[in-house]
């Protein structure tokens, strides 16, 4: 099977990385902060300074997107203490551009992970579609709720590899399953929430990774 070559945009920790990396492909992380892990496939940078450099796939593991999200948009008609209003929207302004090079890279396959984002966001981007689908991680084994928007361009929709039964509402492990929403705010809580999902990961190098590999060998072949 011919590796692809693909660049994951936006991480630190190597989680989704490191699940391509493990079945062969040539898989390389990008990221503002140092690799978590110590891996040599990681370039510390900006991701867009390497999106004419001839990946086959993108993969945007979780942009800065607090100014787009719907949970967000409170903000934009009244800051918080420490910003104005001119602030926040030059925020927003930023986080939009953000992802719209992403999503409109000269990258064959594109899934940008994002939460759902409030209709400012949806404006300013250029080509904007909405997500493909929202998962959530116990589809995949992962005992947590985490909505998560899927944006795709030439992947298919992710099949559910190991859907666990959620606990009913109220409970002890209802509330455990929701930690990463309880997480405590504090200088890290922003990373704390971003981590991706190994189980996630894991179904997105199989499904996709051959998934475009055999997409190519049809093409090769008609």
């Amino acid at each position: 099977m011919r590796s692809l070559r693909v660049l994951v945009a936006c991480e630190f920790s190597g989680t989704v990385r490191n699940a391509f990396l493990a079945r062969g492909h040539d898989a390389w992380s990008c990221d503002l902060l140092p690799s978590e892990d110590g891996s040599n496939r990681h370039i510390r940078g900006d991701a867009r300074d390497l999106l004419h450099d001839g990946w086959d796939l993108l993969m945007v593991a979780h942009p800065p997107c607090t100014r787009l999200c719907n949970s967000g948009v409170r903000w934009l008609t009244k800051p918080p203490k420490d910003k104005t209003l001119d602030q926040m929207r030059a925020e927003l302004d930023e986080g939009a551009a953000l992802f719209s090079t992403f999503w409109n890279a000269p990258i064959e396959r594109i899934c940008i992970e994002n939460p759902i984002m409030h209709s400012h966001a949806k404006e300013r981007i250029v080509g904007y579609e909405k997500p493909a689908q929202i998962v959530q991680p116990w589809w995949f084994g992962e005992p947590q709720f985490k909505a998560t928007g899927l944006y795709l361009k030439r992947l298919p929709p992710l099949v559910a590899t190991d859907k666990l039964t959620p606990p009913a509402s109220g409970t002890a492990e209802h509330k455990n399953w929701s930690k990463v929403h309880r997480a405590s705010p504090g200088p890290n809580r922003g990373h704390e929430r971003s981590r991706f999902f190994p189980g996630l990961a894991d179904a997105m190098a199989d499904q996709w990774g051959g998934h475009a590999v055999v997409v190519e060998m049809l093409a090769r072949a008609a």
